[in-house]
């Protein structure tokens, strides 16, 4: 199965290859409208009509042939058991345990938190932790000045 991906994709960048290079020998449609006028084009080596016409087939065999290959290469790349692999969806598969840090604060820690062991109920605060409330009336109005 190798040898088939390998020679498919050898297919496909020599098309590539030589689609690229025939669409930069084209010439664009302002050059048609030159040598209808004389400018020296039929005198070339395919003449004045053969030329794009030969270039856009080959164009196009080799466009088809670089299509074609690429879809082999998607199924041959998706078949299950490709690659030794069961055919799983990435996502099905499971990631791999990431490992504990060796030192500091665990993952995701408070900076200045007391460190508590794991599994274990986080001390309470005390009462001198929390703010005292504003001095003022005690009846729950706003006070005015």
């Amino acid at each position: 199965m190798n040898i088939w991906l390998t020679l498919i994709l050898a297919v496909q960048l020599l098309s590539a290859m030589t689609m690229i290079g025939l669409v930069l020998i084209q010439h664009g449609k302002g050059a048609d409208m030159g040598a209808s006028f004389g400018s020296g084009a039929s005198g070339s080596l395919f003449g004045a009509t053969g030329s794009a016409n030969f270039l856009s087939r080959s164009t196009a065999v080799a466009a088809t042939l670089f299509f074609v290959c690429t879809l082999a290469l998607a199924y041959l790349g998706s078949a299950p058991g490709s690659r030794g692999e069961s055919g799983a969806s990435v996502l099905d598969r499971a990631a791999p345990a990431a490992s504990a840090p060796t030192g500091g604060a665990a993952p995701g820690a408070v900076p200045g938190a007391i460190p508590t062991a794991p599994g274990s109920i986080p001390a309470t605060p005390t009462t001198d932790a929390v703010p005292a409330a504003p001095a003022g009336s005690a009846s729950g109005t706003i006070p005015t000045k």
